[in-house]
């Protein structure tokens, strides 16, 4: 019989950790290759992590609930042949000496102080310890791990976090900063010690308060929004758009339309398009930062962004300037749907080149998205709203107007492109009527 490991997979492109939300199997149970073990949720998304061989569960490593780094054991399975003792890790291997000592030296071990560890070591470092190292700026070297071995996880850097003492780069450990009268004169005179940074003062629970746990969706959202906010420099714009012609359009054949293909014709999916067909003529707007480049995204790939009651998903609307108005609103209505029914997949979410945020749904009228790292720009379209509004003839009239509003990158994009990019938008938008756009 032999135990073989299975680890936390990789299930997108930018994912680097998922927890476990459920066990699928219990110790004992056999399954086959391929068989679901659990259910994982991973950047925003719940997925499944498959068997990779035929045998019997040994062991549940991570428990529910707890998030690992991809590449952590999950969980153990005993199949036919092999050893029986199960592959360890290399990276956690102790190192030979350390674990044998001498019988000449074990006194000397006992009483020397622990060597500080290798600043070069980040073989021993998650790629999520390493990204929320990076994110906060926390030097490894100086914090002490909780994990077997001494290996460093998530869990010590977010206490670290919340309790504001962060080690940096430079710091000296208490243990090894010299005394007042050890420094020379010279250095006591000039030296203008740096304030100790206040920490966070704690938020305390008062009586009728509910205190609700933070998820791994959310927190994963939260760590998206805040990479985008400390990256990328945002600016904002905002246009104003005569959709008069377009909603008497859509009034006049959503009710045949529902009737003939079975879901609702939207707004939203014209916008969409309109979104779709400027970013053709302005490709400078379906870019992304890639730190000494710019990469101009040959593909249109509209991401979406769908609420449910606990968690944002973005899924991406592919080619989307390839498709029509009645395609458009077909995918938007399936997406939303798994969506909201937890079905949505990791591949759903995938190669997103531009975002369009339907803020007007809730009855907004102006706001200022986050761009969704690592695009370069994110537009919010507004509610529509009935007003008057002067015409070029000097006449008022009601008008159904709408506010297009757009966040940028300010890095990739610059006030002049963007201000085409909209004039565009608009143009189309306004040009939309029953006499020149067919949804199919």
């Amino acid at each position: 019989m032999a135990i073989e490991n299975i680890k936390m997979p990789q299930l997108g492109e930018s994912v680097t950790e998922g927890t476990i939300e459920k066990w699928l199997v219990q110790p004992g149970d056999h399954v086959n290759k391929y068989d679901p073990l659990a259910e994982v949720n991973t950047d925003k998304v719940t997925a499944e992590v498959p068997s990779s061989f035929t045998g019997v569960v040994k062991e549940l490593i991570a428990s529910e609930g707890e998030t690992l780094a991809v590449g952590e054991i999950v969980c153990t399975i005993e199949t036919e042949g092999g050893n029986s003792a199960p592959v360890k890790e290399e990276k956690n291997a102790p190192d030979e000496q350390s674990a044998a000592p001498s019988a000449g030296k074990k006194e000397e071990t006992k009483t020397a102080a622990q060597p500080a560890k290798p600043a070069g070591s980040k073989g021993r470092y998650s790629p999520a310890v390493l990204r929320l190292a990076q994110d906060n700026d926390i030097d490894l070297t100086q914090v002490d791990g909780s994990g077997n071995e001494g290996r460093i996880t998530r869990k010590d850097l977010m206490k670290l976090i919340d309790s504001g003492t962060i080690p940096k780069a430079g710091d000296v450990p208490a243990a090894q900063t010299p005394t007042q009268q050890e420094q020379p004169a010279a250095q006591q005179a000039i030296a203008t010690p740096e304030a100790p940074k206040a920490a966070p003062a704690p938020i305390e629970s008062a009586p009728g308060d509910i205190e609700i746990p933070v998820t791994g969706v959310r927190r994963a959202i939260a760590a998206n929004m805040l990479k985008s906010k400390h990256e990328a420099p945002h600016a904002w714009m905002m246009i104003e758009v005569d959709v008069t012609n377009l909603v008497q359009y859509r009034d006049s054949i959503k009710g045949e339309f529902k009737k003939k293909e079975g879901f609702n014709i939207t707004y939203f999916a014209f916008f969409v398009k309109a979104v779709s067909q400027a970013l053709k003529d302005f490709p400078m707007m379906n870019s992304m930062w890639a730190g000494d480049k710019i990469i101009q995204k040959k593909d249109i790939n509209i991401s979406i962004a769908v609420a449910s009651d606990s968690a944002l998903f973005v899924p991406v609307i592919r080619n989307s300037d390839e498709k029509s108005v009645k395609g458009i609103g077909k995918e938007v209505n399936e997406l939303a749907l798994k969506a909201r029914s937890g079905k949505i997949k990791s591949a759903d979410m995938q190669g997103g080149t531009f975002t369009v945020n339907n803020t007007g749904s809730f009855g907004s009228v102006q706001s200022m998205g986050i761009i969704n790292h690592p695009q370069a720009a994110i537009m919010q379209v507004e509610s529509i709203v009935k007003r008057p509004v002067i015409m070029d003839n000097g006449m008022i009239a009601a008008r159904d107007m709408v506010n297009l509003c757009l966040s940028l990158d300010h890095r990739v994009l610059d006030g002049l492109v963007c201000g085409q990019f909209l004039a565009r938008v608009k143009e189309i938008l306004e040009n939309m009527s029953k006499e020149n756009t067919s949804v199919y």
